[in-house]
């Protein structure tokens, strides 16, 4: 199976810690080992927003704050390489045609973000897109996609499946709510939508759960093709 899995940054390290990193390190090196074809890609999580924050009240452009997020996204996908002992691209690919040839040298291909305006979430969709995943894992600090924010509503479901077109009204009402943050962004889900990508949303704060979801049993929300 080819497998193509994001990992928010707030959920490989959000305080850097290096036992984090090296649990996801060793659930990638364990599909890896079971004959899985695995590209990785890795956002910027709280760091990122801190140094976004800062550039901000100095004055920066949102083009601007879109590269430094990059940076970060960056630097935490070289602590994942640093990590992982299968066969990985020697540093984070900058383009989904880099990515695309360390899976085809039988490497584990990772990235970060690629360019501005384009979340690691969109990267992701857009890598599972190129390469023809079998499934997309969305590890993210939520245990999937609810209909409104957990955190606001206590009448909050979350769904166990949604078809891709489902998916994006949710995500479209979710990010048009004035301080909700939507587990997947809208345009993810409408490379999802366009492509028919099998895909699932999952607390990745557990990596086994990943795992799991490769296998079959996902504890999450999944996302069906329209039809």
């Amino acid at each position: 199976m080819r497998v193509v899995i994001c990992i928010g940054g707030s959920v490989l390290a959000p305080g850097l810690e290096a036992d984090r990193v090296k649990a996801h390190a060793d659930t990638i090196d364990g599909l890896v080992s079971a004959g899985h074809e695995v590209a990785a890609i890795v956002g910027g999580g709280g760091v990122a927003r801190r140094y976004i924050g800062t550039a901000r009240d100095l004055g920066a452009t949102e083009y601007d704050l879109d590269t430094l997020g990059i940076d970060v996204t960056r630097l935490n996908a070289r602590l994942l390489i640093t990590a992982l002992e299968s066969s990985a691209t020697p540093e984070p690919a900058k383009s989904h045609e880099d990515a695309r040839a360390s899976l085809r040298r039988n490497e584990v291909a990772v990235m970060g973000g690629t360019v501005p305006g384009h979340t690691t979430d969109a990267v992701a969709a857009l890598l599972a897109e190129m390469v023809e995943a079998d499934l997309l894992v969305y590890a993210t600090s939520v245990p999937g996609v609810f209909s409104a924010d957990p955190n606001e509503s206590d009448d909050a479901e979350r769904y166990d499946c949604l078809a891709a077109d489902e998916l994006v009204d949710v995500i479209s009402t979710i990010e048009t709510t004035a301080g909700s943050k939507a587990p997947v962004d809208l345009l993810a889900t409408k490379i999802i939508e366009r492509s028919g990508i099998q895909a699932v949303v999952l607390d990745g704060t557990d990596p086994s759960r990943i795992a799991d979801a490769v296998a079959g049993d996902a504890d999450g929300t999944e996302v069906v093709p329209n039809g």
